[in-house]
């Protein structure tokens, strides 16, 4: 009698247990509560093992439902080309991200993960995507307006996908062309970076009037989180060598490198990405003085604190020479979530470590964690965790694609107009017997593009995404009287047998991303000095230069008509005849100072001795054609 009675009084324990469990006010869960509500009630439920979850970001190859739940993965990214599919359609991108968030939603308490990907000129990883100028090129719009209507195209083009999280803008100020991340950077002046932040309230919303400056902002399922990189001083670095050493005192730093990020914090970025370069010596991704005192406390940075791909490796030499102490000094710095695309539980045990022997106090992960958090509920995330085929038809659509061509217009910069002042080139007509195209570049979709294209390296040719090529564009605008004869790189004795009215020779760099893209010479790979010798010497031409920064044209310039800086426009071709053909005028202007010879190197305007072959704010305009 006595057992019964024991295991009566159980079960009416455990009812009683498990309608209180019911009826507990998940305040978490609640939209209507305030913000800091939730933060503190999911926070206080939250184990160690959940929030230091929360602190990881791994790649997609790694993201299975086991791992997910397991781990408690706060974040998940595609790399550089990492894509569920070559070719992968919208739809195939939303199935793979709600794959990955079902498994986040299926732990003990249901935080979604959020989705980052490199979209730094539109959604640059997708197949069909627009492809914008890259940063350098709209930098010469010195258009802050088209700066935000590219980033609503973008959000939309993003979210299109299923993502939220896009890193991107890069506020970084190019010192040096031979970084071979300059054309990631708006330019070398920092009013200019600071203006094109404008791009910000386009990717995330416009914040609210009288909001707190520093808490981050995402309007809604149309917009997504934005990042603020690399923070700080990664486009100052010693003869521009990425991921080195940017060597300036306290006030040249605070006042060339900072101030994209001021006008970033108060535009409500929602996080902040740091450099794998060094301050005078010390590792940006170990430095508490600027991340944790000056970025937290005196700017009152809300958002969270991200690292760069395997960055915090890289705080030893060789890096991941001494991982625990590489934890330690990253999160003592005040970073918050950790790219760790594959070694995640290497990390994770690590810090776990740490925390639990007192080398890193619990309340270091509670800030990190609240962060995060924070912007997860901000941007709706837990209302909205699983993307819907609302916005597919947004990739790659052909309103987006026409702003493209307006920034690919805006951008390009007339260096020359003819041999003398009187007798210039441009406009070209679109009437005439017979025109000669040349050039590695007039055909190759691949690099127009550049880097960061499908592939992190980019790629060459015409098949990797869709858009329109130069060589497409010119024969699409000229008069259908007009034979266009395309040769790639003509000798100077065929030319000299053939009539043609003129040449348009489009040349310049080969695409790269990273440190693959740093040049000590900034020469413009063969045949494209052959090809505009052997055709300005017998041709009057227009010459086009496709690149990521200002490369060596000095020996080139005197044989050349009209010469153009049409730096890596993106997909969308025609933004470059409509100009060449005085559809419209030219009105870009130089973001970066064009030099002689390398060896002046680094040159910048307000420099002494600063002489340059083409100063910054440099571009001759053009009035479009009256039909």
């Amino acid at each position: 009698m006595m057992a019964k009675a024991i295991i009566l009084i159980a079960l009416l324990l455990i009812c009683c247990f498990e309608t209180g469990a019911k009826a507990e006010n998940f305040k978490y869960k609640d939209p209507t509560q305030r913000l800091n509500v939730r933060i503190k009630d999911l926070l206080g439920r939250m184990t160690l093992e959940e929030k230091i979850g929360q602190m990881v970001q791994i790649e997609r190859v790694n993201a299975s439902t086991e791992v997910m739940k397991k781990y408690f993965i706060g974040s998940v990214l595609s790399g550089g080309g990492s894509v569920p599919s070559k070719q992968a359609s919208a739809q195939d991108w939303i199935n793979m991200v709600n794959e990955i968030q079902k498994g986040a939603l299926s732990t003990r308490l249901g935080i979604p993960m959020i989705y980052g990907i490199d979209a730094v000129h539109g959604h640059n990883n997708v197949y069909n995507a627009t492809i914008f100028p890259h940063n350098i090129g709209l930098g010469a719009t010195r258009d802050p307006q088209l700066l935000k209507r590219i980033g609503v195209a973008s959000a939309r083009e993003i979210r299109a996908t299923g993502i939220p999280y896009a890193f991107a803008p890069c506020v970084a100020v190019c010192r040096d062309p031979r970084w071979g991340r300059c054309y990631e950077s708006y330019g070398e002046d920092p009013k200019i970076v600071q203006e094109m932040t404008e791009i910000i309230p386009g990717l995330q919303g416009e914040i609210p009037p009288n909001s707190r400056k520093g808490v981050p902002y995402v309007a809604g399922k149309e917009n997504v989180v934005a990042c603020a990189k690399h923070y700080v001083g990664d486009g100052g670095t010693t003869k521009g060598i990425d991921e080195n050493n940017t060597v300036i005192d306290r006030h040249g730093l605070l006042s060339i490198h900072m101030p994209g990020y001021y006008h970033s914090i108060i535009k409500g970025v929602a996080t902040i990405m740091v450099s794998y370069s060094s301050w005078n010596g010390e590792k940006m991704h170990a430095n508490k003085n600027l991340v944790t005192d000056f970025l937290k406390n005196t700017l009152h940075f809300q958002g969270f604190v991200i690292s760069d791909w395997e960055a915090i490796d890289r705080i030893t030499d060789p890096p991941h020479a001494n991982y625990t102490y590489s934890i330690l000094a990253s999160i003592t710095a005040g970073l918050d979530m950790i790219m760790i695309p594959y070694n995640y539980p290497e990390f994770i045990d690590g810090l776990t470590n740490l925390v639990k022997s007192n080398y890193i106090p619990i309340s270091r992960i509670d800030d990190a964690v609240k962060r995060i958090l924070r912007v997860k509920f901000v941007m709706g995330l837990f209302e909205n965790p699983i993307a819907d085929l609302s916005l597919v038809n947004e990739l790659g659509k052909q309103e987006h694609r026409e702003l493209a061509r307006e920034a690919v217009r805006k951008s390009l910069v007339l260096l020359k107009n003819g041999k003398s002042a009187d007798k210039p080139l441009l406009p070209l007509e679109k009437k005439t017997q017979k025109i000669l195209v040349a050039g590695s570049h007039a055909n190759n979709l691949g690099y127009q593009c550049g880097g960061w294209t499908i592939e992190w390296q980019g790629l060459s040719g015409n098949n990797l995404t869709s858009g329109t090529t130069v060589l497409d564009a010119i024969k699409d605008t000229v008069d259908p009287t007009t034979e266009v004869i395309f040769n790639e790189n003509p000798d100077k004795k065929s030319l000299q047998s053939d009539t043609f009215s003129y040449a348009i020779v489009v040349v310049g760099e080969h695409p790269y991303a990273e440190l693959n893209g740093d040049s000590l010479n900034l020469t413009i790979p063969d045949p494209g000095p052959n090809t505009i010798t052997n055709v300005c010497g017998v041709i009057k031409c227009a010459v086009v230069i496709i690149s990521g920064r200002p490369v060596v044209i000095q020996p080139y310039v005197d044989s050349i008509d009209a010469l153009v800086a049409a730096w890596l426009p993106g997909t969308e071709g025609k933004g470059i005849t409509d100009v060449l053909f005085g559809d419209y005028g030219f009105t870009g202007k130089l973001s970066q100072t064009w030099f002689k010879t390398v060896d002046q190197l680094p040159m910048n305007f307000g420099n002494p001795n600063y002489d340059p072959l083409f100063p910054f704010g440099h571009g001759l305009t053009t009035q479009p054609i009256k039909s």
